[in-house]
């Protein structure tokens, strides 16, 4: 286990290898005889079964960059509003990473795009108790400091590739656990269909390809549209060329890049 950055603000679990940090997080709650912290992160410097969405693996050369998943229990909200998770966690790294570029953005739901090329992905695990969310683990990788991506992925790139300079990894996690501590807190303490009103707002003026006609593919094969909106439950509603309405959730449509 690698030592523990001074000042973290949060319960660190810093490790120099793991499977996948939201498998090793989720077996550190099972397996705790005591209720694990909010806000406890398990950060790696190497993962051998690092997962993205849709099963995807995540390539990311070992000391290079962010590997990290934390735990939250979100027990005053309910599992139909679950999206709302995601969105925070999004914003949260979106705003952090447009410190060094304005040309960050949201990809739905939740990868996050420098102009078209992805940065990070995210990938969140809730735990349902009756119609509230139990536990929520994010895991997250973020390409910071790799300079040469050799897997089969059509399009990363890192922040050194963006700015041209090394940057501290354990500032970013830090701020960016910061920016997620405040919405979570303010989503806990706020008006819920206020708030949520609020981050939908944000997500939505973040999001990639929010303008103008772009390429999707669904079961049905490639077409033309612009975004509409994001639903309260993550569905993605799109304007073909037509005009007609088309509703999506997560994995009925991917973007064509």
């Amino acid at each position: 286990m690698r030592p523990c950055p001074d000042r973290f603000p949060f319960p660190l679990v810093a490790l120099d290898e793991t499977d996948s940090t939201n498998q090793y997080i989720s077996r550190l709650c099972n397996e705790s005889q005591e209720a694990i912290a909010e806000f406890t992160t398990v950060v790696a410097e190497f993962q051998t079964a690092g997962k993205g969405q849709r099963g995807n693996t995540w390539e990311a050369e070992e000391g290079k960059n962010l590997l990290f998943s934390f735990v939250l229990y979100p027990t005053f909200l309910e599992a139909r509003r679950q999206f709302i998770l995601s969105q925070i966690v999004s914003l949260a790294i979106k705003e952090e990473l447009s410190r060094w570029s304005d040309e960050i953005t949201i990809k739905w739901p939740n990868d996050i795009y420098w102009k078209d090329r992805k940065i990070c992905g995210i990938l969140i695990e809730n735990d349902l108790a009756g119609h509230n969310i139990a536990r929520t683990i994010s895991g997250i990788g973020i390409n910071i400091n790799q300079e040469l991506f050799r897997s089969d992925a059509p399009n990363p790139v890192s922040l050194k590739q963006i700015t041209g300079k090394e940057h501290d990894r354990h500032t970013i996690l830090a701020h960016i656990l910061r920016r997620v501590e405040i919405y979570y807190n303010s989503l806990r303490m706020e008006d819920p269909d206020a708030y949520s009103s609020e981050i939908a707002a944000r997500y939505a003026r973040s999001l990639y390809r929010r303008r103008g006609l772009h390429p999707y593919e669904d079961a049905n094969g490639k077409f033309l549209a612009r975004l509409l909106r994001v639903e309260q439950d993550g569905r993605l509603i799109l304007e073909d060329e037509s005009g007609q309405e088309r509703q999506y959730l997560f994995k009925e449509v991917q973007y064509v890049i």
